[in-house]
């Protein structure tokens, strides 16, 4: 996760909102661009790369409509928090989420929704959907019922 100073909880309607156009947007034609090989993980174990967490949990399935379906089922009670991208500036923000897969295999979510191009092309950016390399916690979900 990001350090503080780049990080804030957005509010629960804000979150609720925010899902709302990603789905929106996913069932009206957005492109998911998924980053399946990322410079950042050449130095990473390979089990918490996006492209072995997405190989591991949907095996013969196509990548991309993988990711729509489960970014499709993505609640409040998903949301950790929101990151300022400090790279790309002009950027939209991005929002990490966490889900639970096979009940035991926390999935660490991090996406950016953004219109592209004069006709508002709308694209998911899918940064991050790989396995967490620390287990969550329930403190880093503020929106999760107990």
């Amino acid at each position: 996760m990001a350090d503080e100073t780049k990080a804030r909880i957005e509010s629960e309607l804000e979150v609720k909102a925010y899902i709302q156009d990603l789905k929106y947007a996913l069932k009206n034609g957005a492109k998911i661009d998924f980053q399946a090989k990322r410079r950042v993980d050449e130095n990473r174990d390979e089990k918490y790369t996006n492209q072995y967490t997405v190989n591991t949990l949907f095996p013969d399935e196509n990548p991309v409509d993988a990711l729509k379906r489960e970014l499709l089922t993505l609640s409040v009670e998903n949301y950790m928090q929101t990151v300022k991208d400090y790279r790309f500036p002009k950027r939209s923000e991005m929002r990490e989420f966490g889900k639970v897969y096979n009940e035991k295999d926390d999935v660490y979510i991090k996406i950016r929704v953004e219109l592209l191009g004069m006709y508002g092309n709308t694209t998911t950016f899918v940064m991050s959907f790989h396995f967490a390399e620390k287990p969550f916690s329930s403190e880093i979900f503020p929106y999760r019922a107990i």
